[in-house]
Order: structure tokens, then sequence, then C-alpha cells
């Protein structure tokens, strides 16, 4: 599910140091050498983020990979940082990285992060669904009676969620419990960029055909600035619910920009898995890493509005 540091899958790049892999992304710290020394000395303290085509569902990750996903989600995340630049600032120093992983990587300034999903909601859907049909409200926020699946939420909510550990779920919790870990100011800071950020990015894509029903951002602390900074991945299919405006239509599970084909085929019974199993899930089928690719691919022109350059 996660790999250590010493993780032999992990490409080895020169210059850099392997640190960390996560379920998609290898991180990478400068190294003692030449080259880790004049990154060090032109950037400051910096991480190489790499996305890998590795793709996750139900806390597994899956085999085989999906070609070209690092480079949708780098290329993606870049997109949206330039789009949002004027509310926030972002992590990423530079996109000048090494040859061997060129267009899905960025170096970014090493943030103290906060431990909160800030996660946005402008549809109803999910663990939000799940909470709004056993209480009417999602994280203490009290939603009108006789919504469904898909159901476009009066405005947009802020739902934030504690950091799970490795292999468990976020937690949905009220704001009040934000406000408790990193103080009301703080809380209410998050909150007000994670809805602007939101907002911007909704208007952008519904111009383009696309509905963003939610969205996880992940914000820090800049140690050079002290100003809070937008990190990790931003508005990719990996952290958010893009639809196609045209097939909304709620009441039901709505078709989406990611990686639904792969959920959908384990929990068929065309996998021969079983979601309760201590069990791996079995390799993923030829079409069903096409058809994802190819869902991953057109998040990225329909939003950019252009082809992505492979």
């Amino acid at each position: 599910m996660t790999h250590d540091a010493t993780d032999p899958s992990a490409a080895t790049i020169p210059g850099w140091t392997h640190t960390y892999s996560g379920k998609v992304r290898d991180l990478y710290v400068p190294d003692e050498g030449v080259e880790g020394r004049a990154v060090r000395e032109q950037h400051g303290d910096v991480v190489l983020v790499v996305a890998s085509d590795r793709v996750s569902a139900y806390d597994h990750v899956l085999s085989p990979g999906i070609p070209d996903k690092g480079v949708v989600l780098t290329q993606l995340s870049l997109w949206w940082f330039e789009q949002l630049a004027d509310l926030v600032p972002s992590h990423v120093v530079s996109t000048d990285v090494p040859a061997a992983v060129a267009g899905r990587a960025m170096i970014c300034r090493r943030l103290q992060m906060f431990p909160v999903e800030c996660v946005v909601r402008g549809y109803l859907t999910g663990s939000g669904l799940a909470e709004y049909r056993a209480s009417g409200e999602v994280t203490g926020i009290e939603l009108p009676a006789g919504l469904v699946d898909g159901s476009r939420l009066p405005e947009p909510i802020f739902t934030p969620a504690t950091k799970a550990e490795l292999g468990d779920h976020d937690e949905n919790v009220p704001f009040s419990v934000v406000a408790a870990m990193v103080g009301d100011e703080t809380a209410a800071a998050l909150r007000d960029l994670t809805l602007a950020v939101y907002g911007r990015a909704e208007a952008i894509a519904r111009e383009r055909g696309v509905l963003l029903a939610d969205t996880k951002l992940e914000f820090g602390t800049d140690p050079a600035t002290g100003a809070i900074t937008l990190g990790d991945e931003v508005l990719t299919p990996d952290s958010s619910r893009f639809w196609p405006a045209g097939a909304w239509q709620p009441g039901h599970p709505q078709p989406s920009f990611d990686k639904q084909f792969v959920r959908d085929w384990l929990t068929s019974a065309a996998s021969g898995w079983e979601r309760a199993s201590d069990a791996p899930p079995p390799p993923l089928p030829h079409d069903v890493v096409e058809r994802t690719r190819a869902r991953y691919l057109e998040a990225y022109e329909r939003l950019t509005g252009v082809p992505l350059a492979l």
C-alpha cells in the first residue's frame, strides 16, 4: 500500500535522495553531492515531488498502473496553480526537474502542513451523502430536506476531515474540531481560502462543460514567509470529483473523470475480488486501464482546452 524510504522500485535520480513513497507520489530531497548542493543553494529547503502512474482504490495500490497518469496529475496541478495564483501562493518553486522525471515532477518548497484535509462540496455525493442520509447534516452543517445523490447544494460548504493514518480513511469533522486543532483564526483562514479556490475553479470548469462536485485541498505554512500556502496536488481527478455537465442527472451516481472504471470493475463479479477480504485485488484488465487513462486525459483536455503534450 505504501513504500518506505528503501523502496527499490523508486527511481534513482541524480542529485536527489529518495525519502518516501505514498500510494501515488514519490518524494526526494537534494543529496549531499554537487548537484544536490546546487539545488539547495538555488531554492532552499525543497522537495522533489514525483507523480507516478500508480493507481489506488479502496486503500490498495493496483497493478498495472495507468500510463501517463503521473504526467496528467502534475501538469493539471501546475495549470490550476497558475489559475489560482492571485488567491493563494503555491508550494511550487520550479519545474526545471531532472530529465528522468520530466513532465511528472515539481520542485516544491517544504511546508509545515496543517493536519487537516480541506474539503469543499458544491454537490452532494460520497461520504457527504451518507452523512446527510443519516442526519440531514454534513460535518454539522444542516442541509435542506429532499436532496439526492448528485444534488447541487444551495451554496458550497466547507466539510473538513482529519488526516488518517496510512491505511485508514479520513474522518469528516465539524469546523469546531479544526478550530480546536489549529486555532480559530487559522481555521477561518483555511475555510475561506478553500471556499475561494472552489469558487474560482468551479466557475472555470463550468465554462468548459465540467462540474466540480467537490475537492480536497491541503495547505501548509511557508517557513520563509509565514503565509498559508497551497500544497500537494490541486484540482486533479485524484483529489476532486469532476462530472461532465451534459450528463448530470441527480438521483444516482454521476459519470466522472477519474478512476471510477477501476472502482466499478473491482466491485463487479468480473473481478472476483471480495473487498472485505484480506486478499489483494487482481491485476486490472487492459480495457479498464485504457478507459481510465482516456478519462484522465479527457479531464485535462476539457479543463485546460489543449491536448496534453506527451
